[in-house]
């Protein structure tokens, strides 16, 4: 089972000038193709203008869709060392786009693939990579009493709390780590005296940024 999955943080643009040429880079994160092909034709319409815009992504948790086009570069040129650079950063659900506009000067085929490679990397970085790590949500039913005590003993066991559901008991909803879920049962029953109800509910994968969970 997938733990943990290297992705974009976020959008990425970057520009790169070779021989007179402009390549402009985009990276998005992309949870479906559905998604990854929308945001190729936002690209494509911005740029109706360019040459070229070549694109590759890389979509599902064990990489089921894989796919690149060369956009009238010549085979094997643009898409493909897009999708490369993509691989060889280990990145899932991840759509590139370069867009190019020619210079004048042919670069070559091992100019191309260089010149895509490079703009896709630049772009990547742009964007900034996080870890998405799958944690089980946690349902902690207990009296108000307690509420202080669990929250401390979450916040400073390195978990995280979803949000508090103020009912006719407090309902905390934490995420933890999901090879830590049997730690942290320990860990409420023992502070609540087993007055707690722990229930694990879904799991999720997040990110760790500046020392917040990032849905």
């Amino acid at each position: 089972m997938l733990t943990a999955y290297r992705t974009l943080r976020g959008p990425g643009e970057e520009t790169i000038i070779i021989k007179k040429s402009r390549f402009i880079g985009y990276a998005q994160p992309a949870e479906s193709e559905e998604s990854a092909v929308k945001f190729i034709e936002t690209i494509r319409k911005k740029h109706w203008d360019a040459n070229h815009n070549c694109y590759a992504y890389q979509v599902g948790y064990n990489d089921e869709v894989q796919k690149s086009n060369d956009a009238g570069e010549p085979a094997g040129t643009a898409g493909r060392p897009i999708l490369e650079v993509i691989k060889k950063e280990e990145l899932k659900n991840v759509v590139v786009v370069v867009t190019r506009y020619f210079g004048g000067t042919l670069l070559g085929a091992g100019g191309l693939i260089r010149a895509y490679g490079q703009t896709a990397g630049a772009a990547l970085q742009a964007a900034g990579v996080v870890t998405r790590t799958l944690f089980q949500a946690v349902r902690v039913e207990i009296e108000y009493t307690w509420l202080g005590r669990v929250e401390n003993e979450t916040l400073q066991g390195g978990y995280f709390i979803d949000r508090i559901e103020y009912l006719d008991r407090v309902a905390v909803i934490a995420l933890v780590p999901v090879d830590q879920f049997e730690q942290y049962f320990t860990l409420i029953t023992d502070i609540t005296n087993g007055q707690a109800v722990v229930v694990p509910d879904v799991q999720v994968f997040a990110s760790v940024m500046n020392g917040k969970l990032v849905r």
